[in-house]
């Protein structure tokens, strides 16, 4: 299974929070693991963001950053071109996604055209789980 991880998904594997196993188990499963490359920059946002909104402290936050980091070259990194910003102008539009899970969306839609392979987009955003579906993709978690 290939497995595309937006940057709820992704978080999900450095902080332990609701879908945490979850994600554990789909990656446990999967032969290829990839995301967009905005999630360099997604993952640590929300880690900071979840230290101002106090559900981490700075202390784990910052542990959860360092291993994101040491870890971020295993990922496929899906690169952001005009042909993909093309896709996700249109998927934007289409689905009613905001900028960024447009984006994600478009980078899991071009990695599947380029591996000729079915792609699964792992989110927990409801709205991107539901663009995705309409776009052809598997998606995890299916509700």
């Amino acid at each position: 299974m290939i497995v595309y991880l937006d940057a709820s998904a992704l978080v999900k594997r450095y902080v332990v929070e609701d879908g945490s196993e979850d994600v554990k188990q789909l990656l446990d499963d999967a032969d290829l693991v990839g995301t967009g490359l905005i999630s360099r920059a997604e993952v640590p946002a929300a880690l900071k963001k979840a230290v101002r909104m106090k559900a981490l402290t700075l202390e784990e936050a910052e542990a959860a950053v360092k291993v994101f980091r040491s870890q971020w070259g295993d990922f496929v990194r899906v690169q952001v071109t005009e042909s993909l910003i093309s896709k996700a102008d249109t998927a934007a539009w289409e689905y009613d996604l905001r900028g960024y899970d447009a984006v994600h969306l478009a980078s899991a839609l071009v990695w599947q055209e380029a591996v000729g392979e079915s792609v699964t987009l792992a989110t927990f955003d409801r709205q991107l789980r539901e663009a995705s579906k309409r776009a052809g993709l598997n998606v995890h978690p299916s509700d």
